[in-house]
């Protein structure tokens, strides 16, 4: 693999949490989906949800943010990518507060374990394993605009 390889795959790795934060906050389900390989999974161990499945994950993020949240903002940040040919590792970190239709509020920070595979459509996620790192219940002291 070329320096400049390398760099265009690393690039686009990365551009891949940057869109799965952009289409969840824009609410655009069927690009937060692609975003996934066919048989892709998003992993989250502390609700205990397993979406196994392009479909699955479309359906998954669209009842998660829809039917559970009263407002919900989230902030990526990048990490590490480790180039394997046509698959890779890496991490993302995340910075996500907002409040629940009952009420309640959360703050969080939280690490995705993540899996890419090249595909003819670009650079997928094959899996993504979310970790939470920190969490905060408390009340959130702001609110969304009126």
């Amino acid at each position: 693999m070329t320096d400049v390889q390398r760099v265009v795959d690393t690039f686009e790795i990365q551009a891949l949490s940057v869109d799965f934060t952009d289409s969840s906050m824009m609410r655009d389900w069927d690009r937060f989906a692609s975003l996934f390989a066919e048989d892709g999974a998003w992993r989250m161990p502390h609700i205990d949800v397993v979406l196994a499945s392009r479909a699955e994950i479309r359906e998954g993020i669209e009842r998660l943010r829809e039917g559970m949240w009263e407002f919900f903002v989230q902030n990526v940040h990048p990490g590490t990518i480790s180039l394997d040919g046509d698959t890779a590792t890496g991490r993302a970190y995340i910075e996500e507060f907002g409040q629940f239709r009952d009420g309640k509020c959360l703050l969080n920070h939280a690490v995705y374990h993540d899996r890419y595979a090249r595909t003819a459509d670009g650079w997928k996620f094959t899996e993504r394993l979310y970790e939470i790192r920190y969490i905060d219940t408390n009340p959130l002291s702001g609110r969304p605009p009126s």
